[in-house]
């Protein structure tokens, strides 16, 4: 019966400092994207682009694709800034555990299975502008398709910033019927290598 209340309180005060870390994160990365007008912005663009592809009148549809440029490369310089003003952050404070779970001060206790959410936000924010300047070519549609994957990914890295990697990823199921998998599939080829890189996948 003791051991059976020792593991009770364990448990107890383990989801106890997990919620406090979780909101002093969620605090941290609120307190910079606050800043910003980047899930507006991110809204707008998702929005747009399923208009624009149910769009059937040629010209509508040119008249939309240009809107949503400017759109982008509004993200894009809002984005540049965020990922500046992270970089200023603590090295301590920008740690995500690679676990699969949330663990307390994982990122201090397994400081190997970590990685750095300064670098990951650089990434994104190469890979959301190389997208905006569509250097590669890319059709208006195939351009759509890689820009919202690049969007989402940063998302889902934000998510596991704040709660965890399979919190981050059912999320990411649940909202947008996509997987992890997928949108590193569906990312450009330079940030699915950067990312890849960085967690070590």
């Amino acid at each position: 019966m003791e051991i059976l209340t020792l593991v009770t309180l364990f448990v107890i005060g383990a989801y106890i400092l997990r919620s406090r870390e979780q909101r002093q994160r969620i605090a941290l990365l609120g307190s910079h994207l606050g800043r910003y007008q980047i899930e507006r912005l991110m809204e707008t663009l998702t929005e747009g682009y399923l208009r624009c592809l149910g769009e059937d009148d040629a010209d509508r549809r040119q008249q939309i694709w240009s809107l949503l440029d400017s759109t982008e490369e509004k993200l894009s310089g809002q984005f540049d800034s965020f990922a500046a003003a992270f970089a200023r952050v603590d090295a301590a404070d920008a740690r995500v555990s690679k676990l699969p779970l949330a663990i307390p001060f994982a990122h201090k206790l397994f400081p190997a299975a970590t990685f750095d959410l300064r670098e990951a936000l650089v990434i994104h924010a190469r890979g959301i502008s190389e997208v905006m300047r569509n250097e590669a070519g890319r059709t208006p549609k195939a351009k759509a398709f890689t820009m919202s994957a690049e969007l989402f990914l940063m998302q889902h890295t934000c998510h596991w910033f704040c709660k965890s990697k399979t919190v981050a990823s059912a999320r990411m199921l649940a909202r947008h019927k996509t997987s992890y998998e997928q949108l590193l599939e569906a990312v450009s080829p330079a940030t699915r290598r950067a990312y890849g890189t960085l967690i070590g996948r």
